[in-house]
């Protein structure tokens, strides 16, 4: 079977049914309101109808499909934090975990184009724009009618964003801004970019760039063996022409990116438990279909045990999530809290994939199955947005008082 995509291209659509239903060994249902379950049961309905069937043709094509943008503008996975007056969905932060872990469940490609045009985009021009930018922005990029793209990593500036050599200078009736940054996600389709650049005194200010400006070009990355159904690419300006009212007014300095980055690492901590969760709902099934020796290889301990573990994981990490969602909503999580929260879930969905290629044999290794694509995306996902051991060491300076990466 196929359908036809808005790009003219065949999508193969699998013959294989998306029966998923997420692990709650603690009853955490129980912690959640009816408006967050119909939320999460609403996503996965979309993600089984939307995704599942073609993911593995996509990622195996390394096609990002352009179409499922407005999509997911209309199911409301685009800025679910942001207030409904600019057409965001006014939810709180528990519901955007829940959307983010359904997303990627799907695939993490999939969540990241969400939560860059969410936490990335979204967030800092609601959170330190003006009220005429925020009107102008951020109903089409909540509709989807709008792709952003969120620009602070830079070739030579990765874990130390502060050492960026991207900048823009006064002109007097417009800023000139110069640089580069890398593994953008969505910039080759992107419409706007908001980029973090340093003035000529050395201070980090945002500014939304727009598709179309002279000088602004978005090269694509090609060769990806990770978020293949993602894209990815670089934000090249040269000489590009700002117009002054595209400054971001209300925040500047290193902390304003840094703030937006909590928000898409609170995402990942749900997003990377939700591929965690389809890893170990795959190799559960499998290990009670899969005969050897006789009976199912669900018999045998070594299973067993690789599928406890599994659990128990999950299980902590989400009500680790949970509890991090609450504060969220209180306005009390830190920035360590999160750094906790994110490098333990990309850490355990990383250990359940690999235990879960295990329990499925060579199978695991196929488009098959999900196993080998989630793996290969979560090693995207535990070095962006703040790598293992840059949250490690974070956490390590809020235990010390000693900062051991400066």
């Amino acid at each position: 079977m196929s359908t036809q995509t808005a790009t003219g291209t065949q999508t193969k659509k699998s013959m294989k049914q998306d029966a998923f239903d997420h692990p709650d060994f603690y009853v955490l249902d129980d912690l959640l309101t009816e408006e967050h379950k119909l939320i999460r049961s609403s996503i996965r309905d979309f993600v089984k109808r939307e995704i599942s069937p073609y993911i593995e043709d996509w990622a195996q094509r390394a096609h990002f499909p352009y179409e499922i943008v407005k999509k997911f503008g209309e199911i409301g996975a685009f800025g679910p934090t942001i207030p409904t007056e600019y057409g965001g969905g006014g939810l709180d932060y528990i519901a955007y975990g829940l959307i983010m872990q359904e997303i990627e469940r799907g695939d993490s490609g999939m969540r990241s184009t969400a939560s860059v045009q969410g936490s990335l985009v979204m967030y800092p021009i609601y959170k330190f724009g003006s009220e005429a930018q925020r009107k102008k922005y951020l109903p089409k990029l909540a509709s989807g009618e709008w792709l952003g793209c969120f620009g602070l990593t830079e070739p030579d500036h990765g874990s130390n964003p502060g050492g960026m050599v991207t900048n823009f200078k006064d002109m007097g009736d417009h800023y000139l801004l110069n640089g580069a940054k890398m593994w953008i996600s969505n910039s080759p389709r992107a419409d706007v970019a908001v980029v973090w650049a340093k003035n000529e005194q050395g201070r980090i200010h945002g500014l939304i760039v727009e598709r179309g400006m002279p000088g602004f070009s978005t090269p694509e990355t090609h060769g990806k063996w990770s978020l293949r159904a993602s894209t990815t690419g670089e934000l090249v300006f040269d000489n590009v022409k700002v117009p002054k009212e595209n400054l971001l007014p209300n925040k500047n300095g290193l902390g304003a990116p840094l703030m937006c980055l909590d928000s898409a690492r609170y995402g990942i901590a749900w997003g990377a438990i939700g591929a965690a969760m389809d890893c170990y709902d795959s190799a559960r099934r499998y290990a009670l279909e899969r005969i050897q020796f006789g009976k199912p290889i669900a018999s045998f301990q070594l299973v067993q045990k690789k599928l406890a573990e599994m659990l128990t994981e999950i299980t902590k990490a989400q009500l680790l999530n949970w509890r991090l969602g609450v504060l969220m909503n209180e306005g009390k999580a830190t920035t360590p809290q999160i750094s906790m929260a994110k490098r333990n879930s990309v850490q355990v969905a990383l250990e359940i994939a690999r235990e879960a290629r295990q329990i499925h044999g060579g199978m695991g290794i196929t488009g098959e199955y999900p196993i080998m694509r989630h793996m290969m995306n979560l090693e995207s996902v535990v070095t962006y947005e703040g790598t293992h051991d840059i949250h490690l060491l974070i956490l390590g300076n809020t235990i010390t008082g000693i900062p051991a990466f400066v």
